[in-house]
């Protein structure tokens, strides 16, 4: 068996014939193609396995059903906020992917033409991907229930010639109808559809709008997503590696979103590739990703990853909490034996706020359970350390972005000499990804120093090759700062044993009288308190030192503490940790933090609220009513810049 320190240092000494060797793993319309790697004319980009023809639902599918698997679990749906539950198995996904490809080319859906998905996690979203990718057309998934603005953006960025969309989606606490939002953002788009295919459901079925059959009239037609399953099954079709496979837009807070692309060829090379190197996967086993599949995470490891390998995968429609308890994630674990639970670390400090002691975690067998991964944000130690004594299995933090798609640190378990997991670090550096740690002036600094995480041309398969229809953007965004180098956007720094720290975004570091500091390495601190469940430092506008930082801190369930001691509890951990060059002297308690839908808190936008600037409602927060609720508190508090400043 290979080892880690042997494929990395090949990874970059031979990146074409390390992922020629990664490729042939995978079944070709014909052998592996040559040269692996290659750049466009003009632009210079990068592609991978330009000339290749696979197809990537036949890899998901068909390959498995003619090699032994088809009767064994593709996919687990559990849905505990309708109470249902059904398992699929890899010859019964098969045949719903066929058929729904079928009906789709009868409403004109061919190779290339893009297909808007706009449902919460539920099997037909996953049906309808695996179609979309069998004819060759490429999906682009929106979280179902984004606001029709953001909608409307989309629809005309993508021109999708069709929508495909649930009736509805339910919440732990109310039902939304979805047909009305997506007629919302019709009205607001330029591009019309074809066709709006919508999967009904029982507890809320849509009446759909009179079909419109004639090419002249506008507006899209409105049709069934079960009656185009009575369509007769087609077979996968054959497309280059270099064609998209799908659209990803990114959830940036300004600005018209980023359309992220990915290519069927080093995708699917990239992630059954993590599958076993990363994860420490084998093709049978199951894994309960706790993400929607709206975001990258779900793409990549709810429906792409465990496919590829033939493994079972757990859909989850809900929350870590109150659907209906704080041990949903526990209960799917064990239920169904998953070997691998990856999730955000937000998910778990939500848990951690419910169930502090852990006890609901007790009433489940979790022996089958190998690995708690967690991505999205850094992982604080005190959340690292709580879950894995709860859990008594290794907790792996790794980092990696929409634009990359799969893993770019991590400790890769699958390997006999992968090193240690430590807590605070987002591990190593993952085979194919020589990651650097830059000064502004581009040049590489000496370990234990923060910088900018960037990383060396050319990136590993799987990556983004480009933007939607838009290379200057992605020249600009990625490539432009420091050339031959993608740049991330993070901070960071790696020590003297390879292992590597994600400090946040580069916004999200703060100067006070001159000294940087890292909002993450101050979060961290705060985390440790025994009372408090999660935190968010803020920098805020100060005349004399430029920056302050604040704290804004949500407790544990049951937690009485005053806020005015816990507030001076806290300050003297920063002056013992930090020092009095932190300037730390202000915490205030909340009742929950803005978040992404995929639990990345919006740290950059409370800090606008908190000195008045001006600033976009991020398309994809959680709850906006969140920051009304900040406002109060700060108004309080008397922590925001101007006085005169009121909750709205």
């Amino acid at each position: 068996m290979p080892t880690y320190a042997a494929d990395y240092a090949a990874s970059l000494a031979d990146p074409a014939g390390f992922w020629a060797g990664q490729a042939a793993r995978l079944a070709w319309y014909h052998d592996p193609p040559r040269p692996v790697l290659s750049q466009d004319e003009g632009t210079g980009f990068y592609r991978w396995f330009r000339g290749g023809r696979l197809n990537t639902s036949w890899l998901c599918l068909d390959f498995h059903v003619a090699n032994g698997r088809a009767d064994q679990p593709a996919l687990h749906y559990d849905s505990p906020v309708t109470g249902t539950r059904r398992s699929y198995t890899y010859a019964e996904l098969l045949d719903l992917t066929a058929r729904l490809a079928g009906g789709l080319r009868a409403q004109g859906v061919e190779q290339g033409d893009r297909v808007l998905i706009y449902m919460p996690n539920m099997p037909e979203a996953v049906v309808a991907m695996l179609a979309c990718a069998r004819l060759g057309a490429v999906h682009s998934v929106v979280f179902g229930g984004f606001a029709p603005p953001e909608l409307a953006v989309r629809i005309d960025d993508a021109l999708p010639r069709a929508i495909i969309c649930a009736s509805a989606g339910m919440e732990f606490d109310r039902v939304i109808p979805y047909l009305p939002l997506v007629q919302q953002a019709l009205a607001l788009a330029t591009h019309q559809p074809a066709c709006v295919v919508v999967s009904q459901r029982d507890f809320c079925p849509a009446e759909l709008p009179e079909t419109r059959p004639a090419a002249g009239l506008a507006g899209p037609r409105f049709v069934n997503y079960g009656h185009l399953l009575e369509a007769a099954p087609v077979a996968a079709v054959p497309v280059d590696a270099t064609a998209p496979l799908y659209i990803l837009y990114t959830s940036g807070t300004t600005g018209r979103p980023k359309g992220v692309v990915r290519e069927h060829g080093g995708h699917a090379v990239a992630l059954r590739y993590s599958m076993g190197a990363v994860f420490g996967l084998q093709p049978g086993d199951t894994v309960f990703t706790g993400s929607d599949i709206g975001w990258a995470v779900g793409h990549s490891y709810i429906v792409y990853g465990p496919l590829l390998l033939g493994a079972t995968a757990v859909l989850l429609e809900g929350k870590p909490v109150r659907t209906p308890d704080a041990g949903t994630f526990w209960r799917l674990a064990a239920e169904y034996g998953a070997s691998v639970l990856f999730t955000a670390p937000t998910a778990i400090r939500a848990i951690r706020k419910e169930d502090p002691e852990g006890l609901l975690a007790r009433r489940y067998d979790l022996s089958k359970l190998r690995h708690l991964f967690l991505a999205g944000e850094r992982c604080d130690p005190a959340t690292y350390a709580w879950a894995g004594e709860l859990l008594g299995v290794p907790v792996v933090d790794h980092w990696w972005q929409t634009e990359s798609g799969w893993p770019m640190l991590a400790t890769c378990v699958g390997y006999p000499d992968a090193p240690a997991p430590l807590a605070g670090s987002a591990g190593h550096r993952v085979p194919g990804y020589d990651l650097q740690i830059l000064d502004e002036a581009g040049e590489p600094v000496p370990a234990g120093t923060t910088g900018l995480v960037a990383l060396r041309l050319p990136l590993p398969p799987g990556c983004l090759p480009t933007l939607w229809n838009d290379d200057s953007r992605f020249q600009q965004a990625y490539l432009e700062t420091f050339p031959g180098y993608y740049l991330s956007g993070d901070g960071g720094y790696c020590d003297e044993q390879g292992y590597c720290y994600i400090m946040g975004r580069v916004d999200d570091v703060i100067n006070v009288a001159g000294h940087r500091m890292s909002t993450g390495e101050l979060e961290e601190i705060l985390a440790a308190h025994p009372a408090v469940a999660e935190c968010a430092v803020l920098g805020l506008y100060d005349e004399l030192r430029g920056q302050v930082p604040v704290g804004l801190v949500v407790l544990k369930d049951g937690q009485t503490l005053p806020e005015t001691e816990l507030e001076q509890q806290l300050i003297r951990l920063v002056r013992d940790k930090v020092g009095a060059v932190a300037c730390f002297r202000r915490a205030a308690v909340v009742a929950r933090l803005p978040k992404t839908r995929s639990g990345k808190i919006l740290r950059k936008t409370l800090r606008q609220l908190a000195d008045g600037e001006e600033f976009t409602l991020p398309s994809t927060i959680d709850d906006p009513a969140i920051l009304d609720e900040i406002r109060a508190v700060l108004y309080r508090r008397e922590m925001l810049r101007t006085a005169g400043d009121s909750p709205v």
